[in-house]
């Protein structure tokens, strides 16, 4: 089997898409946005995903901002993985062509979710077609049933998928189904990267066998996932713990606002903003926004992150 896999090691962020108050992008804020990753020592960088709101953008905007983060990362130690997944399997070729030239370190894809693929061969042929048109960095199939309704096996995808598609490295694993995952990650003796995509269950995937895991929270805690890293491999369960179960309550704190928007006014509020969401999402008030910082105050946020 090829090797093309990233072995990344430690957190990757799925990066916000950065908005004028208007709407527009502000390509300008991701500078200051890679800085601060660089200099928590993240391993990378998934940009134009769930967390960039990439299917509320327009095909020039994904490539905009993704030669924007390419350019960003350059000499600093962050990966880029631009995704390039789209209802249409056409934008999604023109996308990873684009992404490749652009400089990116690997491409990912979730599958087509309005009409989805019904077969697990349909998902492969679907992958293969994207995946050929950026030859040289590896590819990573971007698994999120719970958002795109498609619940085919990854075991099957992977047994099937390294024989069509020669640049497959792995998957982006966010899915609660951590036999699934544990299976995934010793297929073929631990052939392929499973890069773990549950923020709030990062323990798990870790007890699991993960070392890279890619977040919407590393963005602005990043320091406390590093304290859940190294206490587990410390043997330090009692304060992995404690720093998990933490960061769950900041999870389920900011789902209660509406998470991306949240998510995006936390930004902000940690000196490095982003803007705020598109519609269909909302702004945050500032009413609002002023009770998320309080409540966030009142846990401790700000003194832990």
């Amino acid at each position: 089997m090829q090797n093309n896999r990233l072995g990344l090691k430690g957190l990757v962020a799925a990066s916000f898409t950065p908005f004028d108050k208007d709407g527009s992008l502000d390509l300008s804020l991701i500078d200051n946005m890679a800085a601060r990753l660089d200099s928590w020592n993240c391993a990378g960088v998934f940009v134009n995903g769930t967390t960039g709101e990439s299917l509320s953008l327009t095909v020039e905007e994904r490539k905009e901002t993704a030669e924007k983060w390419c350019r960003a990362a350059r000499g600093t130690g962050l990966s880029v993985i631009i995704h390039v997944g789209h209802n249409s399997i056409p934008a999604a070729v023109d996308l990873a062509c684009h992404a490749e030239e652009s400089g990116a370190d690997a491409v990912g894809m979730m599958p087509p979710s309005y009409l989805k693929p019904e077969t697990v061969d349909d998902l492969v042929e679907c992958c293969r077609l994207v995946a050929q048109q950026a030859p040289g960095i590896p590819f990573y199939y971007y698994h999120i049933p719970d958002l795109t309704g498609v619940t085919l096996s990854m075991i099957e995808f992977l047994e099937k998928g390294h024989r069509l598609i020669p640049t497959l490295a792995g998957i982006k694993y966010t899915s609660s189904d951590l036999a699934e995952f544990l299976q995934c990650l010793n297929l073929a003796d631990g052939a392929f990267d499973l890069l773990f995509g549950r923020d709030e269950a990062l323990l798990s995937g870790l007890a699991m066998g993960a070392v890279s895991a890619i977040g919407s929270t590393y963005n602005f805690a990043a320091s406390v996932y590093n304290r859940i890293i190294s206490n587990f491999e410390l043997g330090n369960l009692k304060d992995a713990r404690g720093e998990q179960l933490f960061m769950a309550d900041i999870v389920t704190l900011m789902k209660r606002y509406g998470f991306l928007p949240a998510a995006k006014a936390v930004m902000s509020m940690t000196g490095v903003p982003c803007g705020p969401a598109r519609l269909p999402l909302r702004e945050l008030s500032g009413q609002e926004k002023a009770a998320l910082q309080q409540e966030l105050e009142d846990a401790g946020f700000f003194d832990r992150i």
